[in-house]
């Protein structure tokens, strides 16, 4: 394994359609750094994490680029060996009666289902390392349920077991409780911790302060395609830093490694 960055964008300016999302974008995040993304909606998150995950690209440009560990182009397949990405947009891509398993199964494909052909393309140990990882999971009696009568933290957990089948040293989480009540927000999060204590590194892109847990430190604000301010968890997660980048008036705490924000009285 290369010691390049795992993300390392210089000068980019990058658009998502027509919209001019960043304009001479420059951040780099160490191999093994754990890191957030931190944003209101609209800062930029969502056109970063496609930029990550090679769907979008920056202007060509002279002293511009966005390379992925060390490398502007890969092949996709290559890549999930080293990044798994969870998102809520991958989520509802997938439809409705498609069964537990064969999400889990698709990360092998880097598909959505394995429909059609597909399915010959997946070998036995591949099928028994996903069961194991469901298990693993708690979700191993879900193979055969389609996502429709799973809960949303279930079929979260599909997607996560769906990006850890290539055993990626980090996962990038895109809004990981969006959708989950309470308990299913709390085991989520846990679960994410407990792949921290094993090896995997977490970059998380979030606009809730909550979800960030204690092992992150490196904290990176957004706001309009810009970087407000980024750097260690205490440093970056200020009063004055997180009200101009949301743009309303808050008091911060923190409790046991939590950061959570809360409205300022009047």
């Amino acid at each position: 394994m290369t010691d390049a960055p795992l993300i390392d964008i210089q000068n980019a300016t990058i658009y998502r359609g027509r919209t001019r999302v960043f304009e001479n974008l420059t951040l780099k995040i160490d191999q093994h750094e754990p890191a957030a993304i931190l944003g209101p909606n609209g800062s930029g998150k969502t056109t970063l994490l496609k930029t990550i995950n090679r769907e979008l690209y920056p202007m060509r440009q002279e002293g511009a680029w966005v390379r992925i560990l060390g490398r502007e182009n890969w092949n996709v397949w290559e890549l999930r060996s080293h990044i798994g990405i969870v998102s809520h947009d991958l989520q509802a891509r997938y439809r409705d009666r498609t069964p537990g398993l064969q999400v889990v199964l698709s990360g092998f494909l880097s598909s959505v289902g394995i429909h059609g052909s597909l399915t010959g393309r997946i070998s036995p140990d591949q099928k028994s390392r996903a069961l194991k990882i469901m298990e693993a999971l708690g979700i191993g009696a879900l193979a055969d349920t389609e996502l429709r009568i799973m809960s949303t933290g279930q079929q979260r957990r599909c997607l996560l077991a769906r990006a850890l089948v290539h055993d990626p040293d980090t996962l990038i989480l895109d809004e990981p409780t969006a959708g989950l009540d309470l308990a299913a927000s709390f085991d989520y999060l846990a679960r994410i911790r407990k792949l921290t204590e094993s090896g995997k590194n977490i970059v998380l892109v979030t606009h809730l302060l909550n979800e960030i847990p204690p092992e992150i430190d490196r904290i990176i604000l957004l706001r309009e395609g810009k970087i407000v301010a980024d750097g260690t968890k205490d440093a970056v997660l200020t009063e004055k830093n997180l009200r101009h980048t949301y743009g309303i008036d808050l008091r911060l705490a923190k409790i046991d490694g939590y950061y959570l924000a809360y409205p300022a009285s009047n």
